[in-house]
């Protein structure tokens, strides 16, 4: 790893194909940087971490890209950097966030959010069983996801029982496979909210009506066609939802963040998913109000110069 002496943002992350428009926004702002690529390296334990802040990007997808190891990477690295003291945003806290959708799953229900019905199974042998407690259809997903992964609906306990006795039943990488009841929308779209700084920067319509389950909304995730994302105009700051996802955030000391939620046919306003490693699509970038990597090369350069 290069240690620079001057104070900058440092920013942690493993796959460079989601980098270049925060180095464009960050170049733009005149913030000083360095890429921390956590897939390999080593670190001096009893040596001075350099100065400045270090932003997460740790993806809980990392291991689809080859980089099985970086959640445990950046664990160690984030020890040590908050060990001496550093400024992390999205540090360790977060990265237990990012990484687990029992998590995210427990932290909305404490904070009063509609959450979907949700079973986690450890391994195989529970599955067939816990699945009878949940009505058809239902979906599967992976505790530790990102990119729609283990995202699968079933519409008969028998289909699922034949799923997991098969090859094509996907292990989580964590081992565990969380059963959710399946939530009819009023409209065949979600929506995902952004957050820097813990406010509110815009909130992005999801079209599912192809069915698709690929929601990253980055340039490098984007299949034509299959998930068109568009700015959702009518909340703004001011949404209830809005403000309680803010406090939400406050209180669990969560910096910059994507929040997915639905609203179903009977009523309910659901709450599914919190992305602590968000990105931005680049048509609704290019029609919203502020950038989101702009916001995000605002926010660290105003924590790099104290002005945050």
């Amino acid at each position: 790893m290069t240690i620079p002496t001057e104070p900058r943002v440092h920013v942690v992350h493993e796959n460079p194909e989601w980098f270049p428009p925060f180095e464009a926004a960050l170049r733009a702002e005149g913030v000083p940087f360095e890429e921390v690529l956590l897939t390999d390296g080593s670190l001096d334990l009893d040596a001075e971490p350099a100065p400045g802040v270090y932003w997460s990007r740790l993806s809980a997808s990392a291991h689809t890209r080859g980089h099985g190891q970086t959640k445990e990477f950046t664990r160690a690295l984030f020890a040590w950097l908050e060990g001496w003291g550093r400024r992390v945003v999205g540090g360790t806290h977060v990265v237990e966030l990012e990484v687990s959708k029992v998590a995210q799953h427990a932290l909305l229900r404490r904070n009063g959010f509609d959450v979907p019905r949700t079973v986690a199974v450890f391994g195989r042998g529970d599955l067939a069983a816990r699945s009878r407690e949940l009505p058809v259809p239902f979906i599967t997903k992976h505790n530790q996801g990102g990119k729609g992964l283990g995202v699968r609906r079933f519409d008969s306990h028998e289909d699922f029982d034949a799923h997991v006795a098969s090859p094509e039943f996907e292990e989580p990488v964590d081992g565990i496979t969380l059963l959710q009841e399946f939530l009819r929308s009023a409209e065949p779209f979600v929506t995902r909210a952004e957050f820097v700084g813990g406010r509110f920067v815009y909130a992005v319509r999801v079209d599912t009506s192809a069915g698709s389950f690929e929601l990253c909304p980055a340039d490098a995730c984007e299949v034509p066609g299959v998930v068109p994302f568009a700015l959702r105009t009518e909340i703004t700051g001011d949404h209830p939802l809005v403000r309680r996802y803010e406090e939400l955030l406050r209180t669990a000391g969560v910096e910059i963040a994507g929040i997915e939620f639905l609203e179903t046919a009977d009523g309910r306003t659901v709450t599914y998913d919190i992305n602590t490693n968000t990105n931005y699509n680049p048509a609704v970038e290019a029609v919203a109000p502020v950038s989101g990597p702009g916001a995000i090369a605002r926010y660290l350069g105003g924590l790099l110069s104290g002005d945050a």
